[in-house]
Formats: structure tokens, C-alpha cells, sequence
């Protein structure tokens, strides 16, 4: 059996009424994020993609790799990536830190090959991997015209190039460290402990880009870094990885970096000495006086107007119903206990009133207002008939007939 409408019971129309701002809102943010994709879309379309000629691609550097020699391939699996690994071969790793361990270990065997591993931007899981000698911080330094201050080959000959990005710190006094911002270097070489091989850890994509590579030495430190092979892969990180190369060991705690950590951990403080804020509220409900007069006609008029703001007709018919039953209960004598109750106030009331009021007391609700104007001003009349009816006198009393001894009194 479904239980009866009345108004508090949500219509279509108080959804929507309730909803249509969160709505709008919604479909704004909706409407501004794709718009804002739209118009940045283009901005970083194919980043190090060696096949790009977009501002943030490599296509420049791919075609002065192929002038010299150098045959680049691109694939965008782990796997692919690790097939490819041989002693003339150079794996150019775009994105590491969405690589699971797995990935990053069948990575590190490149060097052990004899080939060479270029990391673009590795983060601390990363290079705990790749490089076991080395350690990322935490903080990066912006990309700008940085002088090598090193031994190594390449950057002596390429110069200022446009450096920064993750930092580094080793303790492997065989490693090459480079280009250092606040003295930690940016730029770091570290030779394999099985092979010819070596691994290199770039702070920053920058060099690479298309519109970089041709400030400062950018370029010649890009080919010297990725043409000492004849063979070059390019790794591209995709969705289209397989599952089975993820491992369980990274979660998502572990994908997110430690100052989401640390602004996740405060919020948390913060909702919970909110919530010890407003906790301190709850409780039994205390009266307390009004600090101003109230008129019992402005908190009537108040009331009514949220009733007809909700379209509550059903709560303010059955109230003026009510408030009716109670004074025509006091004025035909039936206990103000008992005015809900039909079989008790209606005999009693027919004694004073002839018509038939049960529809009027206990009938439905008003469908539109004017009916329940129109219910008001019945339930006035009512009263009033009743509380106006003329009453029957009482009967005289029966006398006896004088006797003689009254007569001669």
C-alpha cells in the first residue's frame, strides 16, 4: 500500500526546485573545464613525442638524431621497451614515475646490456630503482641557462643548457654530476656495476622540447646524450601497458606525492576540530526567553507564509481544523482529549447544529487555495451558528392547587 502525498512528500517540481542551482552550477564547471581542455589541449598535444612539432613535442630532435645516424623507435609499452635493450641501443624513458617497480627493474637490466638508460624528470621511486646510488629530493628548481661545473664530455662541450627540474644527491664518487642548482646537481651519470653500460638521470624535459632545443646548448647536449648509439628507443608510457607489468606494490598512496600527503593529513585535523566545534552545541534543548516581544499575529502571518511557500495546504487546513475542534468541543461539552476523535465530537455537536460537518472537521485537504479560503471562512460560520444557537428554556414547574387552608390563609 503506498503511503499518501502530502507536502513535505518531494514532487518534480520541489526537486527541481531545489536542485536547478546545484544543477547550473555543476553544468558551468562542466561547460569551463572542457573548454579549458579545449583551449590548453593543443599546448601540451604529444609532450616528447619525438613525431610532434608542437611546442612541448621532439620532433627536432628526432630528425637531427636521424641526419647523424640514429634510428629512433617509438613504443609505449615496458615491455617493448625491454626487448629492445642491447649494447647499442639508448632507452630514452619519458615518464617514469608512472612505471610500476617491475617496469623500472626490467628498465635497469638496459645498462647491465651495455646500452644506456636516459630518465627524463625521475621522482624518488624512480630513481631508488634505476640509479640504487643515487636520491631524488623533494624540491625542484625552475628550468633556466645553467653552466655544467663538471667533468663529463658532453656537458662540457654542450655549455649552458636550459637545466633544473628534480635534484639530485650521490655519494658514488664515480658518478657524473652536473649542472647542480643550490649545489645539487641536475644532471647525473652513474655507470652500471655489470656492464659498459650507464644510466642518465635528466632533471627536466626541457633540452627536448621543440622550442628549447635551439637556446643555449640545449641541442648538442640532447644528441650527445641520446646518439652515443646507433639505436634509440623511445619510451612513451601509455594505458596501453599491460596489467600484468603492474605489480600490487604501488597503491594509490604510493602515486601520490608527499605535499598532497601532508595537505590531505591537515584537512582531516581541520574537519575534526570542526566537528569538535560544533559538537559542543548538541544536547537537550534549553529554553530561554525571547530577547524582544514577539506578536502572536506577526508569528501567525510568518507561519502562514511558509505554509504557502511549501504549498503546505494539508498542514494548514488540518491546523484551522484542529484549532476549530477544540473551541466547538469546549462550547457542546466533550473533552478536549477526545476532539480528534469523529464518534464523540459529532453527536455531541448535532445537538447544536443541524447540517452535516463531518467533511468540514475531518474532511480532506483543500486542492488549490481558494478552497482552503473557503474552508476558513465555513469553519467560522460553524462556530459562530453554534456558539450563537438560542438555547430552549427550561420547563416551568408543576405546582400543586392551593387547598382550603391556603385559601384562608
Amino acid at each position: 500500500m503506498s503511503r499518501p502525498t502530502t507536502s513535505v512528500s518531494p514532487t518534480a517540481g520541489h526537486v527541481w526546485a531545489r536542485l536547478r542551482g546545484l544543477l547550473v552550477a555543476a553544468a558551468i564547471l562542466a561547460v569551463a573545464g572542457v573548454t579549458l581542455a579545449a583551449l590548453r589541449s593543443g599546448e601540451h598535444h604529444g609532450a616528447l613525442d619525438p613525431r610532434s612539432p608542437d611546442a612541448y613535442g621532439s620532433l627536432a630532435v628526432a630528425e637531427l638524431l636521424t641526419e647523424r645516424g640514429v634510428t629512433t623507435t617509438v613504443v609505449t609499452t615496458g615491455a617493448e621497451a625491454a626487448a629492445a635493450a642491447g649494447p647499442d641501443t639508448t632507452v630514452l624513458v619519458t615518464r617514469p614515475d608512472v612505471l610500476s617497480r617491475e617496469q623500472l627493474t626490467s628498465l635497469r637490466a638496459v645498462a647491465d646490456t651495455g646500452g644506456r638508460t636516459v630518465v627524463v624528470g625521475a621522482g624518488p621511486r624512480a630513481v631508488s630503482v634505476l640509479a640504487p646510488g643515487v636520491e631524488a629530493t623533494k624540491t625542484s628548481a625552475a628550468a633556466e641557462a645553467t653552466p655544467p661545473r663538471c667533468d663529463l664530455p658532453a656537458a662540457r662541450r654542450a655549455g649552458d643548457a636550459d637545466l633544473g627540474g628534480v635534484r639530485y644527491r650521490t655519494a658514488d664518487e664515480t658518478a657524473q654530476a652536473c649542472y647542480p642548482r643550490d649545489a645539487r646537481p641536475t644532471l647525473v651519470v652513474t655507470a652500471s656495476e655489470r656492464g659498459d653500460g650507464d644510466t642518465v638521470l635528466l632533471g627536466t624535459p626541457h633540452p627536448l622540447y621543440n622550442d628549447r632545443l635551439d637556446d643555449h646548448g640545449n641541442a648538442s647536449l640532447a644528441l650527445q646524450l641520446l646518439g652515443s648509439r646507433p639505436q634509440l628507443v623511445w619510451y612513451l608510457p601509455s594505458l596501453t601497458d599491460s596489467a600484468a607489468d603492474r605489480d600490487g606494490a604501488d597503491g594509490f598512496f604510493d602515486l601520490l606525492p608527499g605535499g598532497w600527503r601532508w595537505g590531505v593529513l591537515q584537512l582531516a585535523v581541520a574537519a575534526l576540530l570542526a566537528a569538535l566545534w560544533r559538537a559542543r552545541r548538541l544536547g537537550p534543548l534549553v529554553p530561554e526567553r525571547l530577547p524582544v516581544v514577539v506578536r502572536a499575529s506577526e508569528t501567525t502571518e510568518g507561519r502562514a507564509r511558509l505554509y504557502r511557500q511549501t504549498q503546505a495546504r494539508d498542514r494548514a487546513a488540518e491546523a484551522l481544523r484542529e484549532a476549530s475542534r477544540r473551541r466547538l468541543a469546549h462550547l457542546v461539552g466533550v473533552s478536549t482529549t477526545q476532539v480528534d476523535a469523529p464518534e464523540r465530537l459529532l453527536p455531541a455537536l448535532a445537538r447544536h447544529h443541524s447540517g452535516d460537518v463531518h467533511a468540514l472537521l475531518f474532511g480532506p485537504a483543500p486542492a488549490d487555495d481558494r478552497a482552503l479560503v473557503l474552508l476558513a471562512d465555513q469553519l467560522d460560520a460553524l462556530e459562530g451558528q453554534v456558539a450563537h444557537r438560542p438555547t430552549a428554556p427550561p420547563p416551568s414547574p408543576v405546582t400543586a392547587p392551593p387547598t382550603d387552608k391556603d385559601r384562608t390563609s
